[in-house]
């Protein structure tokens, strides 16, 4: 799907969410590009265009490619309904993508790719597929645990410092 990343960002909620994003967004959230509450996610993006997203639900943790990618960042959140929302930060939520997933704690794996093209053509970056930013999200059943950044984009986007 193609999703207006708003304000840098991608939101996933539990159907129903009353999380509230806005307050997450903390200076290492920012670098990190993963903000996270009990029932939401927001990922962050190198561009504030459409971006490329795929989300796949697995049943276990998938395997390391994190070479594949630029940006690669890992979350918890809880799905109390089974339905995830997957959405633009600033889409109309009722008309948001719904995605069947596992109820109870689930892990969020984000993973972007071709952003040094993206922030290279920044506001046209969306003109093409081939110049789009690309966020693939892997979602599974798992514990909730701590956000973990396993590959950090050392681009030009200005989030690439450790705090």
């Amino acid at each position: 799907m193609e999703l207006f990343a708003d304000y840098h960002q991608i939101h996933l909620s539990d159907e129903g969410s009353t999380g509230d994003l806005s307050g997450a967004w903390t200076d290492q959230a920012v670098v990190d590009r993963l903000a996270v509450v009990d029932d939401a996610i927001a990922i962050g993006t190198s561009v504030n265009v459409t971006v490329a997203v795929r989300v796949d639900v697995l049943d276990a943790p998938p395997a390391d490619d994190f070479t594949d990618y630029d940006h690669v960042v890992e979350g918890s959140m809880q799905v109390r309904s089974g339905l995830l929302v997957v959405m633009g930060c600033t889409d109309y939520e009722p008309d948001a993508v719904r995605i069947q997933v596992p109820v109870g704690p689930v892990r969020v794996r984000a993973a972007s790719s071709n952003l040094a093209e993206a922030e290279r053509l920044g506001i046209d970056s969306d003109e093409a597929p081939q110049t789009m930013e690309r966020l693939r999200v892997q979602v599974w059943p798992a514990p909730s645990g701590e956000p973990v950044v396993w590959t950090r984009w050392q681009g030009e986007s200005g989030l690439r410092q450790d705090l």
